[in-house]
């Protein structure tokens, strides 16, 4: 804050001096000098001189936005006045920070979410959202600060009591016991969920994997080159529904490969003489994407689907053997191996799609998509440029959110990408329309956050805050990335979303994806404790139930979808255990015992569980149902 900023004229009691005019308590007032200031960086705490004892100070109000979680300090909370001080003069108190809320929600007196352009309260009314200069620049002070690089510091050595565990510092990751069924929701998963998904007891001889097979079925003979695998293509028009359902299915959650773009490459393909068809990298993008479009086709039997998608991911493996991958790497390789990744966590094999991302960060490294096209390729077309920095973004979501789910560290550390460089698509290339690219951003810039203040720490289980001030801070930047999310993502309800479903599916699936991403992160930072910063249970059950309301919108809207999206319902899984980790320490406290009876948003939360019951029991039943949906009924049944 500039000192133009700061506030001139302070009033302060005149201690133990009674005074008989307004000139003696001015001159006693004027004698006692001013605390430090509260600036928009430190609004939260209340910092005081070290003659502060001795003197009555007053702290300014904070918004009721900003104490509505309870994971900061508010102003408010710290400051008692003392009873040996006379009274302060009636002297109103000038206001010592800046108007961050937008000027209709200020004059209505409403909460403000300050979100750009508009807030969530201006877009209900539809009325014009206007902020302060200084609001404005906070804010993108603020949102520039996500894309800081920090380190994550090792734990210190652990002090173990009885030869017992140290205990895990987030409320999330502690799981439950019962009976034979061990979990610890999603902590030290590259023990636990990779060698046995279904959280059962995990066994030496299947480290890799759900099932013990090789996730790549081997058809291929030695000899039969990229002409074999050409020869398996099925004919063009079953390759025409087939992309067409990984567009409308796939394409909106990640959409990494520009459908204009490729369409002219694949017209192309299809003209070409079998002879002609030399380009391993493509036949092995085009066969993958026909395999993930095949996984969400709703009109053949769960098993020919299994089965033939499982063929097709093979054949496009094959391929890009045949382009000798791992040593020529390109574009069209690279957004390959992306999606096979999510082909086989899809399929059941998160552990071999955790593996093969090792390889896809290796190969994106090599390329050099993690510099800024701008310096390594001055000379290169937006249009490149632009696909380049939507590949990056790409590998750096698919290894970020994926580590979230498996507790393991992050490997798209290095970069110097820039999501502000992400911008609308040059004229004349490309089809991404604006919703697109704000999503992209979006989840870029979420992904960045959510790398170094959750994936980093959890990944040595090391508390995400260790201070409270730290934690309030947290929790403003993931409200800010929020914010910077565009009006139709964020101001949505379950009537409504189902009304946009009818018209334009695509804005729905991405809504649902962001939000879901989103509050499964933001309900870790407020389930997170260490010895002087407890659980926010309130906030982490309000974030939990926003996240899993997410997946029950999109299980209502999309069935198909989401028993096929793994990263989406097992991400709803962890938060219902979340919450059942949340009630069960409640419910055995005795000081919140009766809370935990009475209270609604309790009640909520055991709803909520039942309802990720119900719908697991759907996916355990019937030809498609699996040995993971039942283990984690019988999970989340020991909450009820």
């Amino acid at each position: 804050m500039s000192s133009s900023q700061i506030p001139t004229d302070f009033s302060y009691g005149s201690g133990g001096h009674s005074g008989n005019s307004v000139h003696s308590a001015n001159s006693n007032a004027s004698a006692l000098s001013p605390i430090a200031i509260l600036t928009p960086a430190s609004a939260s705490t209340l910092y005081a001189s070290p003659d502060s004892a001795n003197q009555p100070f007053f702290g300014a109000k904070s918004d009721p936005d900003e104490d509505g979680d309870g994971d900061g300090v508010g102003s408010g909370d710290s400051v008692n006045a003392t009873s040996s001080y006379a009274e302060p003069l009636k002297k109103k108190q000038k206001r010592n920070k800046p108007t961050l809320s937008c000027h209709e929600c200020v004059e209505r007196k409403t909460k403000c979410d300050r979100g750009r352009p508009h807030c969530l309260a201006c877009i209900k009314r539809q009325t014009e959202c206007r902020y302060a200069h200084v609001a404005n620049l906070l804010e993108e002070t603020s949102r520039s600060a996500t894309n800081g690089r920090r380190m994550t510091k090792p734990p210190k050595k652990k002090v173990t009591i009885g030869g017992m565990r140290p205990t895990i510092p987030n409320i999330a990751d502690r799981g439950i016991l019962a009976g034979r069924i061990a979990s610890r929701g999603s902590v030290a998963l590259s023990t636990g969920l990779l060698s046995n998904v279904s959280l059962s007891s995990s066994t030496a001889s299947n480290v890799f994997g759900v099932g013990s097979e090789h996730p790549f079925a081997n058809y291929w003979t030695c000899e039969g080159g990229l002409a074999e695998v050409i020869g398996v293509l099925p004919e063009k028009l079953q390759a025409d529904i087939l992309l067409n359902q990984y567009y409308e299915s796939v394409d909106p959650v990640y959409p990494i490969i520009d459908r204009q773009a490729f369409y002219l490459e694949y017209e192309h393909f299809w003209s070409l003489r079998d002879s002609e068809k030399t380009d391993a990298a493509f036949v092995g993008l085009l066969f993958t994407m026909m395999a993930l479009g095949t996984q969400f086709v709703s009109t053949t039997n769960p098993k020919d689907r299994k089965q033939t998608s499982e063929f097709y991911a093979s054949a496009g493996n094959q391929a890009l053997r045949m382009s000798s991958y791992l040593n020529t790497a390109s574009l069209r390789s690279v957004q390959a191996m992306v999606l096979i990744g999510y082909f086989l966590i899809n399929d059941n094999h998160a552990s071999d799609g955790w593996a093969f991302s090792g390889l896809l960060l290796r190969q994106a490294y090599a390329m050099g998509l993690h510099r800024d096209p701008n310096l390594v390729m001055p000379h290169a077309s937006d249009f490149e440029k632009q696909q380049r920095r939507k590949l990056w973004q790409a590998v750096l979501v698919q290894d970020t959110f994926l580590t979230v789910l498996l507790s393991l560290p992050p490997n798209a550390t290095h970069t110097d990408v820039k999501v502000d460089d992400f911008t609308d698509e040059p004229p004349g290339f490309g089809d991404s329309s604006p919703t697109d690219i704000a999503y992209i951003r979006g989840s870029w810039m979420l992904a960045n956050l959510v790398q170094e203040t959750i994936s980093s720490p959890r990944s040595l289980d090391v508390p995400i805050c260790s201070t409270q001030r730290q934690k309030s801070k947290l929790v403003a930047d993931f409200r800010a990335v929020y914010r910077s999310f565009p009006d139709v993502f964020r101001s949505w309800d379950q009537e409504s979303i189902a009304q946009l479903a009818c018209s334009n599916k695509r804005i729905v699936r991405q809504t649902l994806f962001l939000s879901s991403n989103y509050y499964h992160n933001l309900m870790l930072v407020h389930a997170s404790e260490s010895p002087d910063v407890p659980v926010n249970v309130r906030a982490t059950l309000e974030a939990a139930h926003e996240a899993v309301t997410s997946f029950f919108v999109l299980f209502t809207l999309f069935d198909t979808e989401a028993r096929v999206w793994w990263v989406f319902h097992h991400r709803a899984f962890l938060e219902a255990l979340c919450i059942g980790s949340v009630l069960r320490e409640a419910g055995r406290d005795p000081a919140t015992a009766e809370q935990y009876l009475r209270d609604p948003l309790f009640a909520r939360a055991r709803a909520d569980i039942t309802r990720m019951v119900q719908i697991l029991k759907l996916m355990a039943d019937g030809e498609q149902g699996t040995d993971d949906a039942r283990t984690r009924v019988a999970v989340l049944s020991e909450f009820l």
